[in-house]
């Protein structure tokens, strides 16, 4: 009979998975079937990224690049061996898919584990979990990112993790004040995932940060002798900060400049720069910490609802969620993790050339909107805790079941209508992939046709989504991976280098697009076009043969 509650919990965490896995599959499927895996340029881009590591002309782990964190693509790499698995885009999904459901499971487990601080949970507080991964997992923009490469849904797995676990350590604390120390594993735990959180995204950085300070007070405060205490805070540290320091060694070492992800030329700010204008605002936000505030906090209502009324009483349920938590128990305010991602997007928006453009405001277009789904967390943890709080707050019960009713009804209404105008992130990836995806389609057709043995020379950065397409493996491509980057600014003896300088001797083919250095180089070495594609948006895209072996 003790062991009662323990299995009903037990229970609820395999019944949650278990809906949580087949929410993912089913939706991954519709996206599948229409084709939508591989709108996204950026999930192209790191499914290749993955793949070049074993498949390039010069293989192996430099093939990661700068910029992005390597731990995406690492996951990635046993899924994308398979060409139908990479030519699909699905062993780019498989990742995101596993995050998904681990991070429904954290959500639940994080809200019954901060309600079931005193006491078992009860029929309320199994409601409340229920609810707030339902707010999550239900999420029509986060469905969509999660059957794609993309790193969101990953990001917010570990997130989601790292805070259960922060949670549990601070309850713990609690717990033993002045008493023998159990056990602080929990603190061990949240490091491990904020090692793989700073991997991921660069959000984890931010986070990783307030975290190792806010578990410095709290150890500070609870000293009094208990030295396995200490030792555990200096295991979670070493890990927090292990993954920032190994890629600040990594650009070191291989780019001579450890903040080369921060501010060389492939960097966010590089590639602003090269748009601005003297002046003017390279985005709205820029240098401006209200507006960049306004328009973060704007992608986070319209990845949660359309309407703007709607939207509105997202964030007053929110705060008053989270002003609630606070008054009631403020053992819990580590539930304020989740609102890390306010200051950091706000501040990266405002000083780190990261834009976020929006439909409903100027310039009225759609970039990074998916950036506010980061805020979904917070959404979900703090609206269902919010309703827990108000109906128990409530003495009769006509009002406890409008309470009920209406946050059903706000929720259910906001992603009916979203399902019903497209999930915003998918139209963000379906505009900006419209004119990219009609070219690398031609271009696919065309490099089908060519002898499978051949050699070609391309600058991938832009329509490596072509290769992809056409299942054209990487290592017959000659492209701007294949040198030494600690050679600065150019490794003349880098394959791609000796190739620009002489197309003919090590390539049968030149993709060259407007604009880009295959094209400046083919241009001196007067070769003749083979065919010209011109998509609408994209810059005109010409295949040169280079008669090579007939000189």
């Amino acid at each position: 009979m003790k062991s009662a509650p323990h299995d009903s919990r037990d229970r609820d965490i395999l019944l949650v998975t278990q809906l949580a896995c087949a929410v993912s599959i089913f939706s991954f499927m519709i996206y599948l079937r229409r084709a939508d895996l591989l709108l996204y340029g950026d999930a192209v881009a790191h499914i290749n990224i993955a793949r070049r590591i074993f498949d390039s002309k010069t293989p192996g782990l430099l093939q990661l690049g700068t910029v992005w964190l390597p731990l995406p693509h690492l996951l990635m790499v046993p899924f994308v061996i398979s060409k139908t698995l990479w030519r699909s885009g699905i062993g780019g999904s498989i990742p995101s898919m596993v995050a998904y459901v681990l991070s429904v499971t954290g959500v639940f487990r994080l809200v019954r584990g901060a309600l079931s601080f005193h006491s078992p949970a009860d029929a309320a507080v199994r409601a409340a979990a229920w609810g707030a991964a339902l707010i999550y997992g239900a999420n029509p923009n986060l469905l969509y990112l999660q059957s794609t490469a993309m790193t969101e849904s990953l990001y917010l797995s570990f997130f989601i993790w790292a805070v259960v676990c922060f949670l549990e350590f601070a309850q713990q604390e609690s717990r033993i004040q002045g008493l023998p120390v159990q056990s602080s594993s929990p603190l061990v735990k949240c490091g491990l995932i904020l090692f793989a959180a700073c991997l991921t995204r660069y959000d984890g950085w931010f986070l990783a940060a307030i975290m190792c300070a806010s578990a410095f007070v709290l150890v500070k405060r609870s000293m009094r002798g208990r030295s396995e205490l200490r030792r555990d805070f200096g295991k979670f540290f070493l890990l927090a900060i292990a993954a920032p320091v190994l890629w600040l060694a990594y650009n070191a070492i291989v780019y001579r400049n450890p903040l080369e992800f921060a501010n060389g030329p492939y960097s966010a700010k590089a590639i602003e720069q090269k748009t601005a204008t003297p002046g003017n605002p390279s985005h709205p936000g820029d240098n401006n910490l209200p507006v960049a505030f306004s328009f973060f906090l704007k992608s986070a209502e319209l990845n949660v609802a359309s309407a703007s009324a709607i939207q509105r009483l997202w964030i007053i349920l929110i705060v008053m969620g989270s002003a609630m938590t606070l008054v009631l128990d403020l053992r819990l305010w580590p539930l304020l993790f989740l609102w890390v991602p306010l200051p950091f997007y706000v501040l990266s928006i405002a000083y780190s050339g990261v834009p976020i453009f929006l439909p409903v405001w100027w310039p009225h277009s759609y970039y990074n909107l998916r950036y506010g789904l980061q805020l979904l967390p917070a959404f979900a943890v703090f609206i269902a805790l919010f309703a827990h709080f108000a109906i128990g707050m409530a003495s009769d019960k006509r009002i406890k079941i409008a309470i009920g009713v209406a946050i059903v009804f706000i929720i259910g209404g906001s992603y009916a209508f979203i399902w019903h105008e497209q999930p915003i992130c998918f139209r963000e990836a379906w505009i900006n992939s419209r004119d990219r995806i009609s070219l690398e389609k031609g271009l696919a057709e065309t490099l089908r046709k060519l002898p499978h043995d051949s050699t070609l020379l391309m600058y991938v950065g832009d329509h490596v989504g072509a290769l992809q397409d056409a299942g054209v493996s990487l290592d017959r491509v000659i492209n701007e991976g294949n040198h030494r980057p600690w050679k600065k600014p150019s490794d003349p003896q880098g394959l791609w280098e000796r190739a620009l300088a002489d197309p003919r001797q090590y390539a049968d083919y030149v993709i060259a697009s407007a604009g880009d250095e295959t094209t400046i180089r083919v241009q001196k070495a007067d070769l003749s076009p083979l065919v010209v594609l011109h998509a609408e948006g994209e810059p005109e895209t010409t295949i040169y043969w280079t008669h090579r072996g007939e000189r």
